[in-house]
């Protein structure tokens, strides 16, 4: 990775004048947007995660100081990033928006999320409220189709409404089930992260080192660019792994809850 030449601003948001945060704002936009590209788009991520998150939490800060300056193009109403007009992969619209998470940096995060998620469930002071926990997974995002069990289409998030039509790749991938047992729903979409483990990263790297070939920054690179590839067989040799978090599209319910479903799809 190299470091880009953007300086983050550092003045408080509810200090700034309007002319500050118009500008600030577009300059945000425009490098927020040159990152979505590069990691969602072409799997070449320059900056850290860590890095990318502090660009957004900025402009989600100024934005709260300035509603009225909130920009058409603002990240804030956006996931992942457009596709390629003419791309390698078709394209597929999703049943359902195939939305991103949301980040918590501070105790004040997580104790705002607990109080939005009683009001959303309209929970008194003594109701319960309970949550389930999972890891998280840093792979590509996707999308399964499964139609009376069997498997018949994937797709990459893509932009939240369109994604990639990944689907002669995914059926490469030894890990994931083409026919699901049991009596599933005659349409069941499960959503979740294509990844690749660290011990399979490293083999990965060193053997396209080897061959003078591309290696990768980091284990989500590496599943996203083995999930992309125009020769489907070499996907079906990269050990990708698949990590089910949610679901899309459904004929009918599985479960009554999200700890249900987990169970359930594991």
């Amino acid at each position: 990775m190299t470091k880009p030449a953007f300086s983050l601003g550092t003045e408080d948001p509810a200090k700034m004048d309007s002319a500050s945060a118009a500008t600030e704002l577009a300059a945000l936009a425009a490098e927020i947007a040159r990152h979505d590209k590069l990691y969602h788009g072409q799997d070449a991520p320059e900056i850290s995660d860590a890095d990318y998150d502090r660009l957004v939490a900025r402009n989600r800060a100024i934005e709260a100081a300035f509603p009225l300056l909130v920009r058409p193009d603002s990240p804030s109403g956006r996931v992942g990033t457009g596709l390629p007009a003419q791309g390698q992969f078709g394209k597929i619209r999703h049943a359902r928006p195939m939305l991103s998470l949301s980040n918590g940096f501070s105790d004040d995060d997580i104790e705002d999320f607990f109080t939005r998620v009683r009001k959303f469930l309209s929970l008194s002071d003594v109701d319960t409220a309970q949550f389930v926990a999972e890891p998280k997974i840093d792979g590509l995002s996707l999308s399964l189709r499964y139609e009376n069990g069997k498997l018949v289409q994937a797709a990459t998030r893509g932009d939240g409404a369109e994604g990639e039509d990944v689907t002669a790749n995914v059926m490469q991938i030894a890990s994931l089930p083409k026919q699901l047992s049991g009596s599933p729903p005659a349409i069941f979409e499960v959503r979740g992260e294509m990844y690749m483990d660290r011990h399979d990263f490293l083999a990965l790297n060193t053997a396209q080192e080897k061959d003078g070939k591309k290696i990768f920054a980091n284990p989500r690179n590496a599943a996203a660019g083995s999930l992309r590839q125009k020769d489907a067989s070499i996907t079906g040799k990269r050990n990708l792994q698949f990590f089910a978090y949610s679901m899309g599209e459904t004929s009918a319910p599985i479960a009554e809850t999200h700890w249900g479903f987990l169970a359930d799809a594991s």
